[in-house]
């Protein structure tokens, strides 16, 4: 097809609402304003479902359509010949478009009307350009953001460990995309939620804050592997809302005082979430968000993606190095002496729940694996440790090598680092790190 139907996705964008023509058995046409056109492939878009109108009608019967896009920035018209195929209502297709609906109707008010119910993809038969005379600024990669991914990829590929990737990565997003608020989030052990490790552009990190797959945009995206792009705020979309929600309906929640709540901002009217995987395993979600109404283009979104898909790499490739050293070799640190009154560490078995005087700090397996530390110190003296031996050691019973065990050990740093200055750990080595105590302690088991 000339023009590509790649290169008219500006025209995707619902700044100049679509039009969709069909006609019935005995030839009488129909056009229809359209909520949504969604961008599948070189050879497919998707047209939301809503109501069972007269488009509907006909196209069941007959399955030839024609679409007319408009170009916001030139005003060339295309006129897309379409037959119809087959209706998804649920998959990551129609969790995208639904999501991206829930922002259109918010936005025009009209939440209560508008309700996606399947997603209607078609076949590009051909494409006619409506006014060939119309100067066309088809849609291309700019080369601004072409450079800025090139930028972040060789910065990551310096990166000596996870940590610097996942710091090296936001920052990136900040000062080469100019996107100022994101957030990186690791799938948890259990394949149930996902959480916080690495944030940039919010008051407070939200390090360890976490929320369930399926619960707001990271959560759609999470369990549906796809990416969602929203250009305007859908009340059920904002994570905030979704995970307190979801923490005050579940039976089993521990006290929303003892969760670490998400950062984010106050009205986000554009998001953006990618998920990370490594051979289509899940490993987390990158997160991107705006307070202005379109921010997120389709171009910045195949960019996040490619950058998405370089970070699982980097992600797969430094932790499993860091498990792969060997234990010998460790420093003997004298242990310093500690002064001051004592902190109290106080653990809830149920959930690990890790508690410094009455101060929520992490649970789970991070907490698992600080009380571990802990012991160790109190009952040997021990600060030097390795990740091959928290992996090897049963008594954690930590989640198979698929689980991501270097990003609870920066995990468990940081919120030290956040809400402890008399605790802390230290990177020492690949796959080595350090315990420091500055001073006494008191363990108690709830």
């Amino acid at each position: 097809m000339n023009p590509p139907l790649s290169a008219l996705r500006r025209c995707f964008e619902g700044a100049v609402p679509a039009t969709v023509s069909t006609c019935d058995l005995d030839g009488t046409p129909n056009v229809a304003l359209l909520s949504q056109v969604h961008y599948v492939d070189e050879q497919h878009v998707a047209l939301s479902y809503q109501f069972f109108n007269t488009t509907r009608k006909n196209i069941l019967v007959n399955p030839r359509a024609t679409l007319q896009l408009v170009d916001p920035i030139s005003a060339a018209h295309y006129h897309l010949h379409l037959e119809y195929l087959h209706t998804e209502t649920q998959g990551p297709l129609f969790e995208h478009m639904k999501a991206k609906l829930a922002g259109i109707a918010s936005h025009s008010g009209m939440s209560k009307i508008f309700r996606l119910l399947g997603s209607d993809v078609y076949r590009v038969l051909r494409i006619e350009q409506n006014w060939p005379e119309a100067e066309t600024q088809l849609y291309t990669e700019s080369s601004a953001t072409l450079a800025a991914l090139r930028h972040c990829l060789h910065a990551l590929m310096q990166c000596s460990d996870l940590a610097g990737v996942f710091d090296t990565a936001l920052l990136c997003l900040q000062q080469k995309f100019n996107m100022a608020h994101s957030m990186l989030l690791m799938l948890d052990a259990d394949g149930k939620r996902l959480y916080t490790v690495a944030s940039a552009g919010y008051e407070t990190s939200g390090v360890g804050s976490e929320i369930a797959l399926g619960e707001g945009i990271i959560g759609v995206a999470a369990r549906e592997r796809t990416t969602i792009r929203i250009g305007y705020m859908a009340q059920e979309y904002l994570y905030s809302s979704a995970v307190r929600q979801s923490f005050l309906q579940s039976a089993a929640a521990i006290d929303l005082e003892t969760e670490i709540p998400l950062p984010g901002l106050p009205e986000s009217r554009s998001q953006l979430a990618v998920p990370i995987k490594h051979a289509e395993r899940l490993l987390g979600v990158l997160y991107v968000e705006s307070p202005e109404n379109m921010r997120f283009s389709a171009e910045e979104e195949d960019a996040l993606a490619a950058l998405s898909d370089f970070l699982a790499l980097a992600i797969q490739t430094h932790a499993q190095s860091t498990e792969l050293c060997p234990d010998a070799g460790l420093s003997s640190v004298p242990v310093p002496p500690v002064q001051g009154a004592a902190l109290q560490i106080k653990k809830l078995p149920l959930d690990h729940s890790i508690f410094i005087d009455n101060d929520y700090l992490i649970k789970g397996v991070a907490g698992s694996i600080f009380w571990k530390l802990l012991r160790d110190y109190m009952d040997c003296g021990r600060t030097e440790f390795t990740n091959r031996e928290l992996r090897h050691d049963a008594s954690l019973c930590l989640p198979d090598l698929t689980d991501n065990l270097e990003a609870r050990l920066i995990l468990l740093q940081r919120r030290l680092s956040e809400r402890s200055p008399h605790i802390l750990l230290e990177k020492t080595g690949r796959g080595r790190f350090r315990l420091v105590v500055k001073r006494p302690l008191r363990l108690l088991v709830a």
